[in-house]
């Protein structure tokens, strides 16, 4: 199987909300918020064009990745720009068989070219640690809400980048999402069933609760 990857076009977008809408469904929460994020990110000023990239199988999408701009809050008082990703969405049918880790390492790399030094995101460790991500807490990184968490994950892109800010990772409000505008987006796809009893829930749930003091 051939994977093709490409910047995301305009005419690109709702079928990039369809699938991202498809990838996320039920796995997290009951529904999911995921694709009203990729809608409005692209307008958003941390919003990264230049590492939003699809994937294609017989000329079909499949796939996407996007990036944003984000910072560590340093324990000096300096703000140190990171990048982080998301959502990486994979059509349903297709996980499983190397997309997701195409693009994931595709735009790594890209990003290292363009002279980023790190990546922060929040994440399964268990999936991630595969592209060279680690517990942010070994850099003395901890949540906004000044926790060390499981699932908060760092990558740096340069050697030593991530070595002397420790403090408190920041993604833009813009992941903050409005429910009520979530579920009014949502009102624009076909209606799918929620449920609440699934083991990637479990998992999610079991990693939001991995927290403690920094």
């Amino acid at each position: 199987m051939e994977i093709q990857l490409r910047l995301e076009e305009t005419s690109d977008y709702r079928t990039v909300e369809e699938l991202t809408r498809d990838a996320f469904w039920n796995r997290h929460v009951p529904g999911c918020d995921e694709h009203y994020l990729a809608h409005i990110l692209r307008n958003s000023a941390v919003f990264i064009k230049e590492l939003d990239f699809v994937a294609v199988v017989n000329g079909q999408i499949v796939g996407n990745i996007m990036y944003s701009k984000a910072l560590i809050q340093g324990d000096d008082g300096l703000r140190y720009p990171v990048l982080s990703f998301g959502p990486v969405s994979v059509q349903s049918n297709m996980q499983g068989i190397g997309i997701g880790s195409a693009l994931i390492r595709h735009t790594m790399e890209l990003a290292s070219s363009l002279g980023h030094q790190a990546i922060i995101i929040y994440g399964d460790p268990d999936y991630y640690q595969r592209f060279g991500f680690e517990c942010a807490e070994h850099f003395n990184i901890g949540t906004a809400w000044d926790t060390y968490a499981t699932p908060l994950l760092a990558c740096e892109l340069r050697p030593g980048a991530l070595q002397s800010c420790p403090g408190k990772f920041f993604e833009d409000d813009i992941y903050h999402l409005d429910k009520t505008a979530s579920a009014s987006f949502d009102q624009n796809f076909p209606p799918r069933e929620k449920r609440s009893d699934l083991p990637s829930q479990k998992r999610f749930s079991e990693l939001v609760a991995m927290n403690r003091p920094r």
